[in-house]
Parts: C-alpha cells; sequence; structure tokens
C-alpha cells in the first residue's frame, strides 16, 4: 500500500501547511488515527501508558518493536515513526544494529532519537546508512532521572545551535518538546526543516500528542500543554459500568444478542 508522506513530503511541508503527529501504540487506535493524520509516532511513552512505569527507561528494543509491527499493521500507509528507547542508541555502532533491526523487523519509516549536537555524529552515521531519522531536542524524558525532573528548556542558543546541528547532520524533522513559544519560533525560523511541537507554542511546523493524553485516558496526570479532546477516561468507565450493571441484573443479553 503507498505511503500518504515520504520524507520529501513531510520536509515540502516546512512553511506550507501544518504537520499533524500522533502517538500509538497498536493495531486498532493506528487505524483509527491513519486517516486523519501525517504521521504515527510509536513513542517509548507506551511504558507508562501499557507497562504502568514511573518513566519511559526501561522501555526495550523487543517492547518497541512488537508494538511498531502492531501499529504498522494497523495502518500500512502511514508514515510511522520508531522511537529508539533509553540505551539503544549510546554510540555508533550500536545505533547502526539497533536500527536495521527496525528496518529489517518492522515496516517502520523512520527512527527517532533525543539529544542534539552531541548526537549528530549518530544521526550522521545513521542517514549515511539509509536511515531515515527525526531528531528531538528541548525536554528529553529519558534524560528525565540525570536532569532531576521534567523542565522546561530555555536555552535559545544553545537550542538554535542544537537545531541547526542535526540539520546538517541529515534529520528530516525536528520534534521541540518543552519549549517556551517564543524560542521555539525562532528555533523553528533557523532550520529548513520542519519543527514538530509538544509543549512548544503555534509557531512551529506541525504539533504531537500522546493520545492517551489528548483523548483523555491517562488520567494520572496531565500536562499543562495538553488539551483533552475527549474525556475517554469516563466515557470507557460508563460504559462498562453500563454493562456491569445490565449482567448483574439479567438485562444483557436479549434475545438480539443471543443465537
Amino acid at each position: 500500500m503507498a505511503k500518504k508522506h515520504t520524507i520529501d513530503t513531510i520536509k515540502a511541508a516546512k512553511n506550507s501547511e501544518k504537520l499533524v503527529m500522533i502517538t500509538a501504540y497498536d493495531a486498532l487506535f493506528a487505524k483509527l488515527f491513519s486517516p486523519l493524520v501525517d504521521m504515527i509516532l510509536v513513542g517509548d511513552s507506551l511504558n507508562m501508558i501499557f507497562a504502568a512505569k514511573p518513566d519511559t527507561l526501561s522501555a526495550s528494543m523487543e517492547q518497541m518493536l512488537y508494538h511498531t509491527q502492531a501499529v504498522c499493521a494497523g495502518a500500512p500507509e502511514s508514515f510511522t515513526i520508531f522511537d529508539m528507547p533509553y540505551g539503544s542508541y549510546t554510540n555508533k555502532k550500536d545505533a547502526l544494529k539497533n536500527a536495521i533491526r527496525v528496518y529489517q523487523e518492522s515496516y517502520a519509516d523512520a527512527v527517532k532519537l533525543e539529544g542534539g549536537k552531541e548526537k549528530c555524529h549518530i544521526v550522521s552515521h545513521l542517514t549515511k546508512n539509509g536511515i531515515a531519522v527525526m531528531g528531538h531536542i528541548g525536554l528529553l524524558p529519558q534524560h528525565v532521572r540525570g536532569a532531576g525532573g521534567y523542565k522546561v528548556a530555555n536555552n535559545k542558543d544553545k537550542l538554535i545551535e542544537d537545531a541547526k546541528a542535526l540539520e546538517d547532520a541529515g534529520v528530516f524533522a525536528i520534534i521541540l518538546e518543552g519549549v517556551k513559544a517564543d524560542i521555539a519560533k525562532d528555533i523553528t525560523a533557523s532550520v529548513e526543516v520542519p519543527v514538530i511541537g509538544i509543549g512548544a507554542g503555534k509557531d512551529v511546523d506541525g504539533q504531537v500528542l500522546v493520545w492517551s493524553d489528548m483523548l483523555g485516558f491517562f488520567e494520572d496526570f496531565k500536562p499543562k500543554f495538553v488539551k483533552r479532546y475527549l474525556n475517554g477516561a469516563k466515557l470507557v468507565k460508563e460504559a462498562v459500568a453500563a454493562y456491569a450493571q445490565e449482567v448483574k441484573n439479567g438485562r444483557f443479553p436479549t434475545k438480539d444478542y443471543s443465537y
């Protein structure tokens, strides 16, 4: 099945149209999202959503590959990005080995990795070996323990330097997370590849949100930048409660639902 987007069409969207990206972790939701968005990110946030872990750091290659395979099966026409888990790209050799696994064991179109100028030698090594790479700067979830928590990134000069370095290394797009809107605007203008914001204001080239946040299924906390477009948890609880009540009082199944 032909892809709706390629590296070239995504890059061409810069200064032309806003790009829409959402996370997905399974075939069911990927199929629902696919007609409505430009890109699907199989984010390591699944470690918190599916595995109830306090952060993303224990996500493994096997775990990420399993979910990416499911997403690609459910939405074969979508441009799908594999989020390289913590520890999978600490050096060029391991990064290439693991990225090759992504291409060989799934139909993901690209990989994403966190870090700026200090990761550019790895980005360059991957892109020179045929791997499409999305960068990620600003707030870095995989650095949460070393950074002492989730903190808004405000060093504009460093972030612009990181963005330009990643562009030079060959990324086709950059995620910019947890950055003040005025700084994000300047970063976006400093590079020719699309900048996808999450908690980075509106003056970027597109937006990404975690699906369970924006649909109201994840209730543990709500980041400031998340707009809930649905109260999913409430609706599910009400539906399951209605089902349970009907089973208890014998109202389900009726003849309409019996052979």
